[in-house]
Order: structure tokens, then C-alpha cells, then sequence
């Protein structure tokens, strides 16, 4: 690399606006790749973006706090992201009226099957109790897992990666696994998803179906709240 190339990668690379345009156009063109494969689960444009981003901050030698100066924007738009997902809930709302007493029955099971099948695979894993908090809340969104884990003595980073890769798995399983089990009911699917995956199991649920989209939202949301609640009792129970 020439003198001025490298003088100019020097300064780029510690200005916030580069860092939040290489996110985004990462994003860009792994949606893109996705569109190109007709959205196919393993072509997934969050797990693309992830990779492509973290291999340039790997061979550029940049840390995640010089990274994260220029992309906490995309950070701060979770929060708008969420709220606006009211949105298609308004426009359903007579459907999700409809379905309310299903709905809160699988919300209820959903929720603590992901938390007591987490701990006790990781217990009889004899996975560590720092770890296996910080597992617990895996199936709800970032903000609100990470907060749940701090509070009870977890590592939020680990957290945030877990509640991740959750996400990913999830949104690329479960067309297939619905479809192997033959499940044509849109709320169920969505709902499904979005109670295992939260927001990238959302997003992919509205590449799929917009109801489906409604009721992952729906799930996600409710989910947060009610593992907010659940998690201190079931981990009191299950590590006591």
C-alpha cells in the first residue's frame, strides 16, 4: 500500500462515518446475495453481513470500539425498529383479537420451554453458572437479554453474541422445519419464530409472509417481557 493510500486508510478508519457505511453497505449486498439465492434460508443477509464485516475489521486490525463509534446509529435504530412494528399489528388487529387465548398459551409455554431447555442442556453439559445465565435469556431481543443479564450476574457480551446466533439459526430453520411439519397456519409459523428468534427470526418472518411478520412481532415483544419476569424464578428453581 502506497504512503497517501495508507495515510488516507489512517484517517478513514478512525472516522464513525466510515465504520457505519461499511455496515450498511454490507448489509446492502448481502441482501442482495439473498434476493439473488430467492431469500433460501442458508443465504441468510444478517449471518452474510456479520461474516463480511467481521472479516474486513480482522484484516484491517480494527478494534470493536473503533468499529462500534461509527455503527452505534444502526444500534440506536433497534429501538425505532421495534416500535414501528405496531405498525402491521394495528393493521391485523382484528386477527390478533381473534387469536388472543392461543396466543398467550404458546407465549407462556414457549417462553419457559427456551429457558429451562437451555439450562439444563448447559447444566448437564456441566457448563459454568456465569455461562449458563448468561444462556438463559438467548430467545429474546438484545436489549432487553442483556439488561436481564446484568441484573442477574451474566456477562452481557456473551449474551448478545448467544442471542445472536440464536437469531441466525433460527430464521435459517425455520421455513424448512415448518414446512417438514406441514404447518400452513401463518400466525402459528410467525409466532413460532419470533418467540424463538426475536428480531432476526422477525425479519426474516416478513421476507416469508407479512401476517407471519405481525405475529413474530407480536411474539418478540411479548416474549421480553414475560422472560423478563420468568427467568429469576426458573433459575432460582433450576440452580438452587
Amino acid at each position: 500500500m502506497t504512503d497517501p493510500a495508507f495515510s488516507l486508510w489512517v484517517y478513514l478508519s478512525q472516522t464513525p462515518l466510515l465504520w457505519l457505511v461499511v455496515t450498511l453497505g454490507a448489509y446492502v449486498i448481502a441482501d442482495r446475495i439473498s434476493l439473488a439465492f430467492k431469500r433460501h434460508p442458508l443465504f441468510n443477509p444478517v449471518l452474510i453481513s456479520v461474516a463480511a464485516v467481521a472479516l474486513v475489521l480482522w484484516s484491517t486490525g480494527t478494534s470493536y470500539p473503533v468499529y462500534f463509534e461509527g455503527a452505534k446509529f444502526v444500534h440506536f435504530l433497534l429501538g425505532p425498529a421495534t416500535v414501528a412494528l405496531a405498525i402491521p399489528l394495528y393493521e391485523n388487529r382484528h386477527i390478533v383479537l381473534r387469536s388472543i387465548v392461543p396466543m398467550v398459551v404458546a407465549l407462556v409455554v414457549g417462553s419457559v420451554t427456551a429457558i429451562v431447555s437451555a439450562v439444563v442442556i448447559a447444566q448437564l453439559l456441566g457448563i459454568p453458572n456465569l455461562i449458563l445465565i448468561s444462556l438463559a435469556p438467548k430467545s429474546v431481543t438484545a436489549p432487553v437479554g442483556m439488561g436481564i443479564t446484568e441484573t442477574l450476574g451474566g456477562d452481557p457480551s456473551l449474551t448478545a453474541i448467544l442471542i445472536m446466533l440464536t437469531g441466525v439459526i433460527g430464521s435459517i430453520m425455520v421455513t424448512p422445519l415448518m414446512n417438514a411439519l406441514r404447518m400452513k397456519d401463518w400466525r402459528a409459523r410467525g409466532f413460532a419464530v419470533g418467540l424463538a428468534s426475536h428480531g432476526i427470526g422477525t425479519a426474516r418472518a416478513f421476507q416469508v409472509n407479512s401476517l407471519a411478520g405481525t405475529f413474530a412481532g407480536i411474539a418478540m415483544g411479548l416474549n421480553a417481557l414475560v422472560t423478563a419476569l420468568l427467568l429469576p424464578l426458573v433459575l432460582r428453581l433450576l440452580l438452587d
